[in-house]
């Protein structure tokens, strides 16, 4: 058994748009402005939106990451879909379907969605190679051991293999603090 560091990206809230409602947020004929790469082709871009809920509370500068999508997404953690008042259901990026919609605030418009918001599963995103290394497979469970002052074991952590990927854990904000994990942690996997 040989033991892999996994670095650890803390998730905080953010958004996937569709082109439909960018323009309806920033305008006709608007486009985002990447400011940060991310892996798989992804990036932090400068827009960012108000997301309110269905008690009227808002949470204010919520980023959004490119590329568009086909179907605007919201990912929120527990804490924030109890801010807002909304039943978001823990599930896989991309799987929106039956969950409940928010209202989105633009500088040049509104967006009221009828759904869209979820909290992500925590996953493990690697390369092929990673994964072959490791000997695992993408959509595989597997659990994770957090050493420090506040240790733990995250279990079902689902791998996600794909050739662009990076190494690296992706856990939401609510996790972290649970388990006291800073920015560019490692995380033990005996593989």
């Amino acid at each position: 058994m040989k033991k892999i560091e996994i670095p650890v990206g803390i998730s905080a809230r953010h958004i996937h748009l569709c082109k439909e409602d960018l323009e309806v947020l920033f305008g006709e004929g608007a486009e985002l402005h990447p400011i940060k790469t991310l892996m798989g082709g992804q990036y932090a871009a400068d827009e960012r939106v108000t997301v309110v809920g269905s008690n009227g509370r808002q949470l204010e500068n919520v980023r959004i990451l490119g590329p568009l999508r086909s179907e605007t997404q919201i990912e929120v953690s527990k804490t924030d879909a109890m801010f807002l008042k909304v039943q978001a259901p823990l599930r896989d990026s991309g799987d929106i379907a039956a969950t409940p919609g928010v209202t989105l605030i633009g500088p040049k418009g509104q967006v009221t969605l009828d759904k869209g918001c979820i909290v992500a599963k925590r996953h493990v995103h690697m390369s092929n190679e990673d994964a072959k290394a490791f000997g695992l497979c993408d959509k595989q469970l597997i659990s994770l051991d957090f050493d420090g002052e506040r240790k733990g074991t995250l279990h079902d952590v689902l791998v996600r293999v794909h050739e662009s990927f990076t190494l690296e854990l992706h856990i939401d904000t609510d996790e972290a603090n649970a388990l006291d994990v800073k920015p560019n942690q490692v995380v033990a996997y005996q593989a």
